[in-house]
């Protein structure tokens, strides 16, 4: 499946910067070595999809708006995304307004054991881990009592 990601991405203009060498990657069981890609598009499987793989597809962009839109308009998913900016303003008007579950900025490192886990859109709803995450096993009950 990932190679058929790059092969789509490849076949629509983007470019491979990085593939590891496939003598370093293992040839027995299910192994894919980590690649980049510029030039990715909204047409793109890559660009489309959420990859559980070693696929870095870079999107090119002009302006903070048109980043936004390229995160929430015709996608269907919404895991996490990540950026990078030394701009504290733009950090939160991006973070805010970039329709994700998570966001890593200046870092690929977003989750951990006491951050909440989860996604919008096909990405699922609700949160794991942290205090957030037992809301998921609760249910809450209103009484009212006029005694």
């Amino acid at each position: 499946k990932m190679a058929a990601f790059v092969d789509d991405a490849t076949r629509k203009g983007a470019r491979t910067v990085y593939a590891m060498d496939k003598g370093a990657v293992p040839t027995s069981g299910h192994f894919f070595g980590p690649i980049v890609m510029t030039g990715v598009t909204r047409d793109m499987d890559l660009y489309q999809n959420e990859i559980f793989g070693p696929i870095c597809g870079i999107v090119k962009f002009e302006s903070e708006a048109e980043l936004i839109s390229i995160v929430n308009d015709g996608i269907n998913v919404g895991l996490a995304g990540y950026f990078y900016s030394n701009h504290v303003g733009r950090i939160m008007r991006v973070s805010e307004a970039i329709d994700v579950g998570m966001v890593g900025v200046n870092t690929g490192l977003i989750s951990s054991e006491v951050s909440p886990f989860g996604g919008v859109k096909e990405s699922g709803s609700g949160r794991e881990g942290s205090k957030h995450g037992i809301g998921e096993y609760l249910n809450i009950k209103s009484v009212s009592v006029n005694y």
